[in-house]
């Protein structure tokens, strides 16, 4: 019986494939499609890496990544140009500074703290966009995004189990 050690953190993995399929799943929920004359939610995917990498462990490349992700964002939705790659840069620092706190909990509580990362994420985009546009945009509207971008809580719980013990200088 041979015990093997954690897999290597290599980048690509913990990094780049998490992004391209929030890259991916954006594109998909964006898709012009109506169901019972409802259009499909269109969620901050990449809210899943930003509050997973953070929880997994610090990283330089991790910012850099959500602010391609953010400015992905801003293009493919037409928004001001920094919109959401500002306020996943800050989720990504709001929950990382919390780190230390989130160890240990529970999967409802991190289920928490990720909806009030996400709340966190929200309230500076809506912010920019008041500034932006010099209105405020629909609160409801808002609602309805960080609703569907809170539900998506087991895809970053899946990024942090698959990742969290792979690097052993961080136990």
């Amino acid at each position: 019986m041979s015990f093997s050690a954690a897999r290597p953190l290599d980048p690509w993995r913990w990094i780049g494939v998490p992004a391209l399929l929030c890259t991916g799943a954006t594109i998909l929920l964006a898709a012009p499609i109506q169901l019972f004359g409802l259009r499909l939610p269109e969620p901050i995917f990449p809210m899943v890496c930003a509050f997973g990498w953070a929880v997994i462990r610090p990283s330089i490349l991790a910012p850099v990544v959500l602010l391609v992700l953010g400015l992905f964002l801003d293009i493919y939705w037409g928004g001001a140009l920094g919109l959401w790659a500002v306020a996943l840069l800050v989720a990504y620092a709001v929950t990382l500074a919390m780190r230390n706190m989130m160890t240990g909990q529970s999967r409802p509580m991190m289920w928490a703290w990720y909806a009030g990362m996400t709340v966190v994420a929200m309230m500076t985009g809506y912010l920019i966009t008041m500034l932006d546009v010099k209105a405020a945009p629909s609160v409801v509207a808002v609602i309805w995004q960080l609703l569907a971008t809170a539900i998506l809580y087991p895809f970053a719980h899946r990024l942090i189990d698959r990742f969290e013990d792979a690097d052993v200088r961080f136990r």
